[in-house]
């Protein structure tokens, strides 16, 4: 795979599955309402994907070395893997209960970043459970910071 594809889709699954958990987590603790679950994800899906997208296109700018097509290419998979990991979360909220269905997108996005995280380690040739534990690690903690949120915005303004 081209190097300017690869990062637009290794940045797009890692940010789709981050914000999105991080999102999902701190409204159902915050709202416990599947509504504003559902509205939140297809909000991230679109803006979050297009902001990346753009985000993405004007770094691969800031380097010399790039050419129109490649920066062009980060673009384009960066949205397009924002925009279907993001949107995969949909699934669980419409079909299952939203407690059941926020621990089944966590263990989703964990085993997506999981899958990630072992091919980048393939890749390098490095051992793949240091870079997999790592990579979770980080997004544990978004979890945790935003089920806090979620509760504090409960307790204060519910």
């Amino acid at each position: 795979m081209r190097h300017s594809l690869r990062i637009g889709l290794s940045f797009g699954l890692t940010s789709g599955v981050i914000t999105t958990l991080g999102l999902m987590v701190g409204l159902n603790y915050g709202t416990h309402s599947r509504l504003a679950v559902i509205g939140g994800v297809l909000t991230i899906t679109v803006a979050d994907a297009l902001s990346d997208a753009l985000g993405m296109h004007l770094s691969e700018e800031a380097h010399k070395k790039r050419s129109s097509k490649n920066i062009w290419e980060s673009t384009f998979s960066t949205f397009i893997s924002k925009l279907a990991i993001a949107s995969s979360f949909l699934f669980p909220v419409l079909l299952l209960s939203l407690p059941t269905a926020i621990i089944v997108s966590i263990v989703w996005g964990f085993s997506l970043l999981s899958y990630l995280s072992f091919r980048i380690a393939r890749a390098k040739d490095v051992p793949a459970f240091p870079i997999i534990t790592e990579h979770i690690i980080i997004a544990a903690s978004v979890i945790m910071i935003t089920y806090l949120i979620g509760i504090f915005v409960s307790s204060y303004f519910g």
